[in-house]
């Protein structure tokens, strides 16, 4: 077990593809600054999606992290195993009145800001360029939104960032390392509201990516979160639940990502950036070291 003073780091995939080069980056920079620093590497499948992952993709996981010479501790944790966990903080930000049940579909929410959008108004978009979500249901009456729910209506549960950031007394931030095996860092100040109302959980699954990782950060203790670039302004929302949920804060450091050949960020359906397919070619672990930048 770990003390207050060991490092703890994590990788945390999704068995819904195969690994790529972007994964392997990101798994040997937290098992190499793991052993570098004497604390604990941890493996975590993210798992919520049923119906996307399955146990071939999960095989997979441990198949090319074994290749690429990375242990890590026994048994990972599953996602999928601990969604009454997730439901017990879910329950826990309803009573408080910080998420909302949201009933607005794909199609609802598209012709609600084609309506409100003007050329010289744009809708709010997050830091993926995602329109944010219309806030009409936060105004939904208690009583309204018992009988949506009971009529069967399908819904999501979504975080209300204005309430949730009142709670604050204190301006929101992050630790970002400065570099790897850093122990400097520089404060990042955090604007959850950027993202507007995100999704929390769904009716039949009670956690979302953004829920999930909070609740497992907090409860495997991860001192250190080593991830790409992409998921650098997506910190923001889990600094603001770690806060509003009385979680400790760990240091980040988001790493350079590995582009493809349009220098687009590297996706599991491009099969010639695989592991597996890589390995398959007659790459070695070495030839990953330097295809990722690591030299």
């Amino acid at each position: 077990m770990s003390t207050p003073s060991t490092p703890v780091f994590r990788f945390a995939p999704s068995p819904n593809g195969e690994l790529h080069l972007g994964h392997a980056l990101s798994a040997l920079l937290n098992a190499e600054w793991a052993e570098h620093s004497g604390g604990r590497f941890l493996l975590r499948i993210e798992d919520i999606d049923l119906a996307r992952c399955t146990t071939e993709y999960e095989q997979g996981i441990y198949d090319d992290l074994a290749w690429l010479g990375i242990d890590w501790e026994r048994p990972p944790r599953r996602q999928s195993e601990h969604f009454a966990e997730y439901k017990a903080v879910l329950d826990r930000l309803i009573a408080d009145g910080l998420v909302y049940p949201a009933f607005m579909s794909r199609g609802e929410i598209r012709a609600f800001i084609s309506e409100h959008e003007t050329p010289k108004k744009r809708w709010p978009r997050d830091p993926d360029g995602v329109p944010h979500y219309p806030g009409v249901d936060r105004e939904l009456s208690a009583r309204e939104r018992r009988r949506r729910i009971a009529s069967g209506e399908p819904y999501a549960w979504r975080l209300d960032v204005a309430a949730a950031l009142a709670r604050i007394s204190t301006t929101l931030a992050w630790s970002e390392l400065l570099g790897q095996y850093s122990d400097n860092p520089e404060r990042v100040e955090a604007h959850p509201e950027q993202w507007g109302d995100v999704v929390l959980a769904r009716k039949d699954v009670p956690t979302s990516y953004h829920l999930s990782v909070v609740v497992d950060d907090a409860a495997q203790k991860i001192t250190h979160v080593v991830r790409g670039r992409d998921l650098y302004y997506a910190t923001a929302i889990q600094r603001l639940l770690q806060e509003i949920l009385g979680y400790p804060a760990p240091l980040y450091f988001h790493h350079h990502l590995v582009e493809g050949p349009d220098g687009r960020k590297l996706s599991k359906s491009e099969k010639d950036t695989g592991l597996r397919r890589l390995r398959e070619g007659g790459a070695t672990p070495a030839d990953i070291r330097r295809m990722v930048g690591l030299g």
